[in-house]
C-alpha cells in the first residue's frame, strides 16, 4: 500500500524514540498496564504518534481490562487491516492508513460495545489531543 507519509527507515529512527520505533515501525508491543493512556479518561482525539493522523475519538474508548487502551470504533478510513499469524495466533493487525505504523490489533470481543469490536492499541503509538474546554 502507498502511504501519504513515506519516510526512510533512517528518518523514522531520527524522529521516534527507540521504544516508539520498536512498536510503530517494527510491530512490537509495549508491556500491559504500563502505557500512558491505558486508564486515562481525558476527552479528545487520539492520533498516530508517527504522523499525527486522527485515529480514535475518546468517546469510543472503554475499559476492557486487557492492559492497553481499547476503542470500539476508529475515525472513518484511518486504519489499515492486515492478517497477522505471528506467535501461533491468527489476529488482525491494525496500522495507520496514513503512514503504515503499527498500532495494535482488533478483536471481535468488545462485548457490550456498539460494534462488538475491541481495538487493542499500544499507548506508545498514540498522542492524545485534549478537547477544548
Amino acid at each position: 500500500m502507498a502511504y501519504n507519509v513515506d519516510k526512510t527507515d533512517e528518518e523514522w529512527r531520527e524522529e521516534l524514540s527507540p521504544e516508539e520505533y520498536a512498536v510503530l515501525r517494527q510491530a512490537g508491543t509495549e508491556r500491559a498496564f504500563v502505557g500512558e493512556y491505558t486508564d486515562t479518561e481525558t476527552k479528545g482525539i487520539y492520533s498516530c504518534k508517527a504522523c499525527h493522523a486522527k485515529l480514535f475519538e475518546s468517546d469510543t474508548k472503554f475499559h476492557s481490562g486487557c492492559g492497553w487502551p481499547s476503542f470500539y470504533q476508529p475515525i472513518t478510513d484511518t486504519l489499515e487491516y492486515i492478517e497477522d499469524v505471528s506467535h501461533g495466533m491468527k489476529r488482525v493487525e491494525v496500522r495507520c492508513a496514513n503512514c503504515g505504523s503499527h498500532l495494535g490489533h482488533v478483536f471481535p470481543d468488545g462485548y457490550g460495545t456498539p460494534t462488538g469490536d475491541r481495538y487493542c492499541i499500544n499507548s506508545i503509538s498514540l498522542t492524545l489531543e485534549p478537547a477544548q474546554q
